[in-house]
């Protein structure tokens, strides 16, 4: 087998306080009530033989954020690691549809934590990607790159960000520098962008973490910073996320026709953008990872990842 928003905040110079509630699960804007959320976006296991259903006759491709969805949020990034049984979840699956795995982490970080092969990984956003062949709609040939993986295979790196890394790598030593002494703090090198983790950190030392980040970044007009789940992502200004990361995915794997229908699991702000493409291509299902409402163009929800988990079940014994 082939392996296969609300728009990201731009802070730049401007950026907001950490809120109080940013300590709360989620760092999103929680909205109505959960039953009436749950209206607006039901529990994809139990609309589940509707949506396969609708998809006869299509091409199934599946989508995945790891960090909330494949594993749960934990207080060290470095231990995020996922279920045997959450792992052989996913096996079965990319047996059966192409299948990807697109995080904010670097892509080596999230291969390591799934340990799957027969499966495509996007890093960074998305900034990072392996595919089996180049694309000529998406950046020509100057980001791409033919390698050959450790079991020998021809694969193509395509990096859209290669250009920063030079910056994201002095951004990255001076937030490290920078955020030393701030108890529970965290700054983890994701290759093509830089999070800064504040799960940890007292309330009372949050505003001293962004004047640290607002600092770095006065030097560096051409990044950005866009806000997850108690982490704040530092990332190169361009017009490049998930939902692009999906697109290209479909297009250098000769699954973007109207036959297509990509299924797209993820629960943080930045998997907004890969909703929001879906959406606008009006075929697929966004489907969000929440046990709180929130604001999403997701059309589908799951509460947690034992849910996730059991999604992918379903939809691997689907007949």
């Amino acid at each position: 087998m082939g392996c296969v928003h609300l728009p990201s905040q731009t802070l730049g110079m401007d950026i907001e306080p950490i809120p109080k509630t940013s300590f709360d699960e989620g760092d999103d804007m929680v909205c109505d009530s959960y039953s009436s959320w749950i209206m607006k976006h039901p529990s994809a296991l139990y609309e589940f033989e509707k949506i396969m259903k609708a998809t006869q006759n299509k091409k199934i491709v599946v989508f995945l954020d790891y960090d909330g969805t494949l594993s749960d949020i934990v207080d060290n990034p470095d231990k995020a690691f996922m279920t045997e049984s959450m792992r052989l979840a996913v096996r079965e699956v990319a047996e059966r549809f192409p299948t990807a795995i697109v995080s904010g982490r670097r892509r080596e970080k999230v291969q390591d934590f799934v340990k799957l092969d027969g499966i495509c990984y996007a890093g960074s956003h998305g900034m990072d990607i392996i595919s089996p062949v180049s694309s000529k709609r998406f950046g020509g040939q100057g980001h791409h790159r033919r390698v050959v993986d450790e079991k020998g295979n021809e694969i193509v790196l395509f990096q859209p960000a290669a250009d920063f890394l030079p910056k994201v790598e002095e951004i990255l030593k001076l937030l490290t520098l920078g955020t030393k002494n701030i108890k529970g703090s965290r700054v983890e090198d994701n290759k093509f962008c830089v999070s800064v983790h504040f799960r940890c950190v007292h309330e009372k030392d949050t505003n001293n973490l962004e004047a640290v980040v607002r600092s770095v970044l006065e030097g560096y007009p051409d990044f950005r910073i866009t806000r997850g789940k108690k982490v704040l992502e530092v990332r190169p200004l361009m017009d490049w996320d998930k939902g692009h990361a999906l697109e290209y995915l479909l297009d250098t794997l000769g699954f973007d026709g109207s036959d297509v229908v990509p299924i797209y699991l993820g629960d943080d702000r930045t998997d907004e953008d890969a909703f929001k493409m879906i959406t606008t291509r009006g075929e697929g299902y966004p489907i969000i990872v929440s046990s709180v409402p929130k604001e999403t163009m997701a059309s589908y929800s799951l509460r947690d990842t034992m849910e996730v988990m059991q999604f992918l079940q379903n939809l691997a014994r689907w007949r």
